[in-house]
């Protein structure tokens, strides 16, 4: 049976969420001090994402949350979402936040991961209750949408890493944004970005993966954003070409789940989100193979295991409860 986010999970998921997001400590702000007056509690910089440890964990947190409302708009949990954001989506408060990025010093914030999960964010909301939490987080988006726009084109390189700076993972999740709302010029720049970018690779080695605090597959996400931003006609020989021994699961790395030695430890604990992230990218690459491809059912099989392995942790120590929920839910909604 394929998996699929159930009410039941979700309820389970949108309880995690809930437990969280406002919770302001611990938290690890991203913050450049200026001077002795921005040394602010995180509900002063932050007034709506100060929670679940760190900004960009927070705003994954309200991407799942919109997301299990949208999906499941009566289970249990639907009337504390619903006040949640009444309470926090609001004009003011997005002003707050869009006050704290205002300063030059700020440009560079949460680039380009949270970009990418706000404008995500932004999306889910776009149809979500008529779109009036979405109207009032505009002016917000339309800060990291002009980010967008301007780093790209002065973006020489991507970045391949596995954590936070990876520029593939930002590009997929931008081209949710750009399609949910009809922004057809920010999806032209995705897409050139990353043909410039990722266009010519090809026999990718993944011989650095995992590294030891990884929660993507540098990889498999590079394939993702591809299949997200090429046309179908497009992506099948690039991505025949990117990974051309699929077939004899190789590389042999990409098709085993990382083993977490300490899920007290914030960065191993990465790993169960690469498990998850790994599920996500295979189960959505699969969808682009024709029906009879011999390779299909290996993918199947990996994006399986990988869920296995990391779907029983996503709850239990705050290092990783803070933010796996949501990294499941992707894997559950390919």
């Amino acid at each position: 049976m394929t998996p699929a986010l159930t009410a039941e999970t979700a309820a389970r998921f949108a309880t995690i969420a809930l437990g969280h997001v406002t919770r302001e400590y611990p938290y690890k702000t991203g913050i450049v001090l200026s001077g002795p007056d921005g040394a602010k509690v995180p509900s002063e910089l932050h007034p709506i994402f100060h929670g679940s440890f760190d900004w960009h964990s927070c705003v994954h947190s309200y991407w799942m949350l919109a997301r299990i409302l949208q999906r499941f708009p009566d289970i249990a949990p639907d009337a504390e979402i619903r006040s949640l954001f009444d309470r926090m989506l609001v004009p003011e408060k997005v002003a707050g936040e869009c006050a704290t990025l205002a300063h030059p010093l700020e440009l560079g914030f949460e680039r380009p991961y949270g970009w990418g999960w706000l404008l995500k964010l932004a999306g889910e909301l776009q149809d979500l209750e008529g779109g009036r939490w979405a109207a009032n987080l505009r002016p917000l988006t339309e800060v990291f949408v002009q980010r967008f726009e301007t780093f790209l084109p002065i973006a020489t390189y991507p970045v391949r890493v596995g954590t936070h700076y990876n520029t593939a993972f930002a590009l997929r999740l931008a081209a949710d944004y750009a399609e949910a709302t009809g922004d057809h010029g920010l999806m032209r720049l995705l897409q050139e970005t990353a043909l410039r970018w990722y266009g010519a690779d090809a026999a990718c080695p993944a011989w650095g993966e995992p590294s030891g605090d990884d929660f993507l597959s540098s990889a498999l996400i590079e394939a993702e954003c591809m299949r997200r931003l090429m046309p179908a006609g497009h992506f099948l020989p690039w991505f025949d070409r990117f990974l051309p021994q699929i077939a004899e699961s190789q590389p042999s790395t990409l098709f085993s789940p990382a083993s977490v030695s300490d899920r007290t430890d914030g960065k191993i604990a990465h790993l169960d989100g690469l498990n998850l992230s790994r599920a996500w990218c295979w189960r959505s690459l699969l969808k682009a193979l024709p029906e009879a491809d011999p390779r299909r059912p290996i993918l199947a099989a990996t994006a399986a295991a990988h869920l296995d392995a990391a779907l029983p942790h996503v709850a239990g120590d705050y290092m990783g409860e803070h933010w796996l929920a949501s990294f499941a839910t992707l894997a559950f909604e390919a």
